[in-house]
């Protein structure tokens, strides 16, 4: 694998960091407060041409390759965690399966549109009772001649309420078990959609999260994503690329964390002298600059496999899973470099490490990633 970065995805990344440093970072703490979704952000995440940035231009994207479109999620998350799960979940979960599985119809119907920022995107999977065991739906689509009735209940779904486009997994024979589950597009303002309230999270509370509801939602056959039967496939194949994506958020927030610290160790002054001259604090910088190293590395290489259309299940779940544990127990120790202080709104480490949180759970749990990674050393 070359380590080295190329000039082009050096200069998304540099776009990346100057965006969000300069406009994203100073709006995350009033987003974080308040839980106003970053629309504003979003907006110039589109002016800025990074949404859809790795589809190909005949779609509106700009072509770009899988590893520079991870680089920007980490420059996102290191400035503003709730607006990189915005962004991910758009590109991701949404744009993304419609340009791998979508019909050339669906595809210059919406991916232009998703590319400018006009509608946002989102994806359903998890419902109250499907968590983890993303097989046992309970959401029905019955198909009614040219159209598809769905019922049921989605939870836990990102952007919900505020997308206008929706990645729906439905059961559309139960006697199939996952092989019954079918993919399809909905879209919001669909007579029998509705919302519930958002709910309040620890972290990234500008990313709105909701309930999703389906009452005798009608949808068109031609609304279908890939055959009748194959949602499943759809979702796994799509949520292997979002660990990525997730893996580079973890990154992303770690690599906040670590700045912070190191400036925060330089200016605070106990027994006489800058607490960055104590060895055990130099040894916490050190681990965390280390793991952060590694974490980066992981999921650099499975942005470049997935680039590259390589199968790599294990591997994606193996950089999700370590950066996501990386995340969490390093920003846990930024909070203890800034002592009473870390544990104060009024600096952001504290932000931080709830944000983290999060990277263990959504788009499978740690535990599911050891199951995966587990099967594939046991097969």
């Amino acid at each position: 694998m070359d380590l080295e970065l190329k000039a082009e995805q050096k200069e998304w990344r540099e776009r990346a960091r100057r965006l969000a440093q300069e406009e994203f970072a100073p709006r995350a703490a009033d987003l974080d407060q308040t839980g106003e979704f970053p629309w504003e952000n979003f907006v110039r995440l589109a002016e800025e041409g990074f949404l859809c940035m790795q589809i190909p231009r005949e779609y509106g994207g700009a072509g770009a390759d899988y590893l520079s479109y991870i680089l920007t999620i980490e420059e996102f998350a290191r400035a503003c965690a709730a607006t990189s799960a915005v962004y991910e979940v758009h590109n991701s979960l949404h744009a993304e399966p419609l340009w791998r599985f979508g019909t050339e119809e669906q595809k210059k119907k919406y991916l232009p549109r998703l590319a400018r920022g006009e509608i946002l995107g989102a994806f359903a999977l998890t419902e109250p009772g499907a968590g983890s065991d993303a097989g046992a739906l309970e959401t029905v689509a019955v198909r009614d001649g040219d159209e598809y009735v769905i019922n049921g209940t989605k939870r836990f779904i990102s952007n919900a309420g505020q997308a206008d486009l929706y990645l729906v997994m439905a059961m559309t024979d139960k006697s199939k078990g996952t092989k019954g589950i079918t993919a399809m597009i909905v879209e919001k303002g669909t007579p029998g959609l509705s919302f519930g309230e958002p709910l309040q999270k620890l972290g990234i509370r500008a990313s709105q999260t909701s309930e999703i509801y389906f009452e005798n939602v009608r949808v068109p056959v031609e609304n279908r994503v890939g055959q009748e039967g194959e949602g499943f496939k759809v979702a796994l194949a799509t949520l292997d690329g979002g660990r990525i994506g997730i893996g580079a958020q973890a990154v992303g927030i770690a690599q906040a964390a670590l700045d912070r610290s190191i400036a925060y160790a330089k200016e605070r002054v106990q027994f006489g002298q800058p607490i960055a001259k104590f060895q055990g604090i130099q040894w916490m910088l050190a681990e965390m600059a280390t793991d952060i190293e590694v974490a980066r590395t992981m999921v650099y290489r499975t942005a470049t496999l997935r680039h590259n259309n390589i199968r790599a299940s294990r591997e994606m779940a193996m950089a999700k899973l370590f950066a996501a544990s990386m995340a969490v127990r390093n920003t846990a120790k930024a909070v203890q470099i800034h002592g009473g202080n870390g544990y104060m709104r009024e600096y952001e480490v504290e932000r931080y490490m709830r944000d983290a949180k999060i990277t263990e759970i959504y788009e499978g749990t740690s535990e599911i990633m050891k199951v995966i990674i587990a099967g594939s050393l046991l097969r």
